[in-house]
């Protein structure tokens, strides 16, 4: 067995945030003189799982319910049917839960996971917790009172020591990197070593494009779809992928690396005007429970420029812990009162109010509160600010007919808040101003939507806005192909057919690119009087859709915003099927046989 104190806090993150949260929760051990260890699901040696006494499992939930990337193999081996169900008799263990509530299969893999421990013979300590992305304090408002009674709970198994204290809050935690300064490190064979290094790697063959190892691709283009005077800036971006060895296939996913605008890089040095953003440093590990960040993201040796300008991630929203922090490094009073209100349960309103509602961010708040910042060690910063979290976006192109030109379809994402300057979505408006020739950090993953093998399968595609990126690849695909000629209906909407109709000139009939198999039906929302949507030309043409439903058993997909329109496209269905079954009982039915089945697949997102 192991140390009895000690405790496993083991996850499966698409994105860091479940990361995030489990580097949290050894933190909160260590106060309480547990033995943490931290590490992702596939870095961990399942065999040594039945020897951990206590265990917190972290998990979030992608596409249409699936487990994060590095976690797919060591779910594959928690359910082998020949483990034996007693297999963690021996193991106490809690589960938190992040998913948003917007997507149909909310935190599924936290649920499945839960019963799945429960099988093998593990104790759970309380049901597990759900956070929500959803909720006005995001994650946090489920994390924090479930870790709150999952420590009462551990503590009564495995009490402290006689004698012994929980560290005090009040007592500054050491910084989780060691920072190392170049220009003070007494061997500076480093630098020199590490780019004989790297110019050896250039020599081998690389690995497959992921997060470790992304393709540095050349942007080719960057058009604006969208009228200047049209409410929203949506691109068509172009990357040159030539030599990368991606290969992809409809329905993937391209995963985005960004960077900070440079208007917010330069706010941050002015807020720190001591820096030299070109001194340079490397990390160490303090704590094997805390990795170093991998080379592609922040590089070692690298400047306090490229650390501000690719690795934190200054527009993002403080968590309650960052407050926590610069309350050790403040000597204003007034500030300190306010920090130290924002880490107790009566003032989380006030924080969300001040944090979450307006979206204020790290750096605005770092200008707010400017009698702290000046004090706050450069080392401290990688606990305040997170890692910059990379973007999928669904492919809208395909290598059968667009070669080595990935195309990606970007909606900037720009609106108001309270505060005086807008929101400004991180990544999408970075891509917006690249130019020809601007490098940028892309791989790809296999995405959720699946299409049919047999070639002679219907589909009917179901894309408004940006949701018809995959539909655009997958009808590329299928019209590059002459020999298939499978059956395909496309329902798009947007507001407009003169702003918004994406890809309008390759879907009209005199295009060169279009197809006798392949019917386009729009709902252009803004054009009439009476508002007009893709659920609506699904009702008006329910004798075709239940024609390639029922009768060709054809396969029906949804892309798009998860807000309301899924919901309202499988009503729509369900009314459709209603016409040819007994009763809307029966339809609801053989919708969700055609989910388990996968001939109805969705790919949404908040």
């Amino acid at each position: 067995m192991t140390d009895p104190r000690r405790i496993l806090v083991i996850y499966g993150s698409q994105t860091g945030t479940a990361q995030q949260v489990a580097e949290r929760i050894a933190r909160e051990g260590k106060r309480l003189h547990f033995q943490t260890h931290v590490t992702s699901f596939d870095e961990y040696s399942m065999q040594s799982l039945p020897q951990e006494e206590l265990a917190v499992y972290v998990v979030s939930t992608t596409g249409q319910g699936e487990e994060p990337d590095n976690m797919k193999k060591s779910w594959k081996m928690l359910l082998r049917r020949n483990l034996p169900t007693n297999s963690l008799a021996a193991q106490r263990f809690g589960v938190l839960g992040l998913g948003d509530s917007s997507y149909p299969k909310f935190n599924l893999v936290a649920k499945k996971l839960s019963k799945r421990l429960v099988q093998l013979g593990g104790i759970q300590l309380q049901p597990a917790g759900l956070g929500d992305d959803q909720h006005d304090l995001g994650p946090d408002f489920v994390i924090d009172p479930w870790l709150a009674n999952f420590w009462d709970k551990a503590l009564q198994l495995y009490p402290m020591p006689p004698g012994v204290q929980p560290i005090s809050k009040e007592t500054l935690p050491e910084p989780k990197y060691k920072v190392i300064w170049m220009d003070e490190e007494s061997d500076n064979n480093f630098s020199n070593g590490q780019a004989s290094i790297d110019a050896t790697e250039m020599k081998t063959p690389q690995p497959a494009t992921s997060a470790q190892n992304p393709f540095l691709s050349g942007v080719k283009s960057c058009h604006r779809l969208t009228p200047q005077d049209h409410f929203q800036d949506v691109r068509l971006v172009e990357l040159d992928i030539s030599n990368s060895g991606i290969v992809y296939s409809p329905g993937d996913i391209a995963i985005v690396q960004p960077e900070n605008l440079q208007q917010n890089v330069d706010f941050f040095f002015s807020l720190f005007p001591n820096l030299d953003k070109n001194r340079k440093f490397r990390l160490e590990c303090r704590d094997t429970s805390f990795p170093l960040p991998h080379n592609s993201v922040l590089p070692s040796p690298c400047t306090i420029l490229e650390a501000v300008t690719s690795y934190f991630d200054i527009q993002s929203i403080p968590k309650r812990y960052f407050f926590e922090l610069l309350a050790h490094f403040t000597t204003d009073e007034l500030e300190k009162e306010k920090f130290l209100e924002f880490n107790t349960a009566e003032g989380q309103q006030e924080l969300y109010e001040y944090c979450n509602r307006p979206r204020r961010n790290i750096l605005e708040v770092l200008y707010d509160f400017r009698h702290t910042t000046p004090n706050i060690p450069f080392d401290y910063l990688f606990d305040l600010i997170p890692q910059i979290k990379s973007r999928s976006f669904s492919i809208a192109s395909s290598q059968e007919k667009h070669g080595n030109n990935l195309q990606l379809l970007v909606a900037v994402v720009r609106y108001m808040s309270n505060l005086k300057s807008p929101r400004l979505g991180l990544c999408s408006n970075w891509l917006a101003r690249r130019n020809q020739g601007d490098k940028i950090k892309v791989w790809t993953r296999s995405g959720t939507l699946k299409f049919p093998p047999n070639e002679e399968t219907p589909c009917i595609l179901v894309g408004p806005g940006t949701g018809v990126a995959p539909f655009r690849s997958f009808i590329s695909s299928v019209v590059a192909s002459s020999s298939n000629k499978r059956q395909i209906v496309l329902f798009f909407g947007s507001r407009n057919k003169s702003a918004d109709f994406f890809f309008a000139d390759e879907w009209s009939a005199d295009s060169a690119d279009s197809a006798d198999n392949v019917k386009v039906i729009t709902a252009f929302s803004r054009d009439q009087e009476d508002k007009i949507y893709v659920q609506h030309r699904i009702q008006e043409n329910k004798e075709l859709v239940c024609d390639l439903i029922f009768d060709k058993k054809g396969w029906f997909y949804v892309a798009g915003n998860s807000k309301f329109m899924p919901t309202q496209v499988r009503d729509a269905l369900i009314e459709c099927l209603t016409s040819r079954l007994c009763s809307r009982e029966e339809a609801e039915k053989y919708v969700s046989t055609m989910e388990a089945k996968g001939r109805y697949q969705t790919e949404t997102w908040s």
